[in-house]
């Protein structure tokens, strides 16, 4: 697993969450665009349906966006990740919040603070959703 994904499955384990057993993850681009840039907005949109698909059959009960090019894809802006971190959206009705991408916490590690005021925020919101449900 890459560098990433293991500094993810550290970050989800600190919350008392788990891959595979309450988080599923899902791309919002299904294939990695070439020279590992990020996806232009025709790639994103190509696979768009897809992921629409995922989240009807899963059903979470909440989205936690990582990093900016999703966010600004699920989100229809051109905002920074910035300025979206830290407030409850919606995507399908289904509550969402933003943080930085493992990846980018590789190469920035003085924001993992920040990751972790926004895995609290969705701890607590995802508690209020099974409490409510």
């Amino acid at each position: 697993m890459a560098l990433s994904g293991e500094l993810l499955d550290n970050m989800l384990k600190a919350v008392s969450l788990k891959r595979g057993d309450n988080i599923y993850i899902a791309n919002t681009v299904k294939c990695r665009p070439s020279g590992d840039r990020n996806p232009d907005n025709s790639e994103e949109q190509q696979c768009e349906p897809f992921l629409i698909r995922q989240i009807e059959l899963i059903k979470p009960k909440l989205i936690i966006v990582l990093g900016e090019i999703a966010a600004q894809n699920l989100l229809g802006t051109s905002a920074t990740i910035d300025s979206l971190r830290g407030r409850l959206y919606e995507y399908s009705s289904i509550p969402l919040i933003v943080t930085y991408h493992p990846a980018y916490l590789l190469q920035i590690q003085s924001d993992k603070e920040k990751v972790w005021q926004d895995l609290c925020f969705a701890r607590n919101i995802m508690q209020k959703e099974l409490k409510d449900s």
